[in-house]
């Protein structure tokens, strides 16, 4: 009988071992799928906290920036897109760039229908010198609504979506060529009585207003007697502006010279000047830079040149569009500056790239 209890209690204890173990054994089971998704949150951490978001900027790819320029057809506007292209190809690793415009500076439709197509791809960013400071305005808002930072150049949109604006103060430059006008006058030894004419490249546009109103403002104010010709606008037409030029030669025996407020009527302005040998008798101060204002200034039908900065205008409209793409505030507008050239200072180092800035040129 003793023998028979021992040998149940031992049955009674392996039995006990037995359901111990088992146990155990479901425990670590009913724990692994636990364990296993801890751990798949573990490895999801990561795009929880933003960082799938942020892998754009670590994947060492470029940003995409669109540059969209006022007219193909201008030398000027070549200028923002060297310097533009010029940051991207000192920056390989940072950004491409990409460059568009219509054909002419009066092509407005043509500007922001290309505009939408740019925002339809998505750039990362996009840098614009508008025509209009209204037309672009839906399609920029847009794009600003889309993520896509905005920067302008050269010319004020009318919204506060944008990130900043390059741009030269015009009602300052307008009144450096009148200064330069009136100057050139007098160590001319001409009385300042007679008139001077008004070519601008298009009416309506606000960069060329300003400009044109901080000249006019500035000649009544130093030389009272001087008549200004009332303005003729040309619609971004060179051969407008020299057939207007000539006719305002042939027409006022007491002409004294001209202002052109881009490069476009400058050339055109020259040529006149040039056809009717009157080099030596009209003053013209003209803005901007192009082969043919830069040949005038060596012949003497162009006195003076009001240069604006258009290659740094595309060079920091890239760098700044990248520090709005990572976050940054920018200053909201950026004056940058005009230099007044002649025939006296068109050779010096500093002053060749303004005046040509494809010297500059990357590859």
């Amino acid at each position: 009988m003793k023998k028979m209890l021992a040998i149940m209690v031992v049955a009674v204890m392996l039995l006990s071992v037995a359901l111990v173990g088992c146990g155990q054994e479901g425990g670590t089971a009913s724990q692994a799928p636990a364990e296993s998704s801890a751990a798949g949150e573990a490895s999801q951490a990561p795009a929880d906290d933003g960082a799938a978001s942020e892998a754009p900027a670590d994947n060492g790819e470029p940003k995409d920036v669109a540059v969209l320029i006022k007219a193909t057809d201008s030398d000027f506007w070549q200028y923002v897109l060297i310097g533009a292209t010029n940051y991207a190809a000192e920056n390989p690793d940072k950004v491409k760039v990409t460059t568009d415009g219509p054909p002419n500076e009066s092509d407005i439709d043509q500007q922001v229908s290309i505009l939408e197509q740019i925002i339809s791809r998505e750039p990362d960013a996009i840098v614009i010198a508008s025509t209009s400071s209204d037309a672009t305005v839906p399609a920029l808002e847009d794009a600003v609504a889309k993520g896509i930072p905005v920067i302008t150049v050269d010319n004020k949109v009318n919204t506060d979506k944008v990130s900043t604006l390059l741009a030269t103060d015009n009602l300052k430059g307008g009144a450096t060529a009148a200064d330069t006008l009136v100057e050139k006058l007098k160590a001319e030894g001409k009385e300042l009585k007679g008139k001077v004419g008004v070519i601008s490249n298009m009416a309506g546009v606000q960069v060329l207003t300003d400009r044109d109103q901080g000249f006019i403002d500035r000649m009544k104010e130093i030389a009272p007697d001087i008549e200004l010709i009332e303005t003729v606008y040309v619609d971004g037409d060179m051969t407008k502006a020299m057939d207007a030029a000539a006719d305002q030669i042939s027409a006022n025996d007491d002409l004294l010279g001209f202002f052109a407020d881009n490069n476009t009527v400058g050339s055109g302005s020259a040529r006149a000047i040039t056809e009717a040998g009157k080099e030596n008798d009209l003053v013209l101060v003209a803005f901007d830079s192009d082969p043919e204002e830069i040949k005038g200034l060596g012949t003497g039908a162009v006195d003076a040149l009001i240069l604006q900065d258009p290659y740094g205008m595309g060079y920091k409209g890239v760098e700044d569009a990248l520090k709005a793409i990572a976050g940054e505030t920018l200053e909201s507008y950026v004056d940058t500056g005009v230099t007044v050239v002649t025939k006296d200072n068109m050779d010096d180092e500093e002053i060749k790239g303004l005046l040509d800035p494809t010297i500059k040129k990357i590859g």
